[in-house]
C-alpha cells in the first residue's frame, strides 16, 4: 500500500481552504505541485550534524504499524532517523532512540524536525496557523 507524498497531500488539504480559484487556475497548480514532487525525485530537504547547509538529499520512507504511520529518513550516506506521526497535535516524535525530536513550524504547510543533531524539512498541515487575510 502506497502513501500520497505528504507535500501534495499537504497541498490539497490547503487548495480546500478560503476562497476557490478558477478551476483552470487549481488545476494549473495541482499539476505544478506534482510537477514538483516528481522533480524532486522523492527527496526532503535535510542537514546532516548539525550544519546549517540545507539540501535535498535525504528520502523519506513510510509504514504503518499498529502504532500508527512511521516515517524513516535515510541520509545518502546510510544514516537514518525514524519519526511517528502523532495525532494529538505534536505533529511527530522520534520512534526509537534515546533523543527526542524537536518540531518546529515555519509555516502553515513545513515543520523542520531537529533530533540528534540533525535537521528535516516536512511537508505537513499545521492546524492553528492563522490564514491570511483576504
Amino acid at each position: 500500500m502506497t502513501h500520497p507524498p505528504l507535500i501534495i497531500l499537504a497541498l490539497a488539504l490547503l487548495a480546500g481552504c478560503g476562497e476557490s480559484p478558477p478551476k483552470t487556475e487549481g488545476l494549473a497548480k495541482a499539476e505544478a505541485a506534482q510537477r514538483d514532487a516528481a522533480s524532486d525525485d522523492g527527496r526532503i530537504v535535510c542537514a546532516r550534524n548539525g550544519s546549517s547547509d540545507f539540501a535535498r538529499v535525504c528520502t523519506l520512507d513510510r509504514a504503518t504499524s499498529a502504532a500508527g504511520l512511521t516515517l524513516t529518513v535515510r541520509h545518502p550516506d546510510g544514516a537514518f532517523h525514524r519519526l511517528l506521526v502523532t495525532g494529538d497535535g505534536r505533529g511527530v516524535i522520534a520512534a526509537d532512540g534515546a533523543e527526542p525530536a524537536i518540531v518546529q513550524v515555519l509555516g502553515p504547510a513545513e515543520i523542520e524536525v531537529a533530533l540528534g543533531g540533525d535537521r528535516y524539512r516536512l511537508p505537513a498541515t499545521v492546524r492553528g496557523q492563522d490564514k491570511p487575510a483576504p
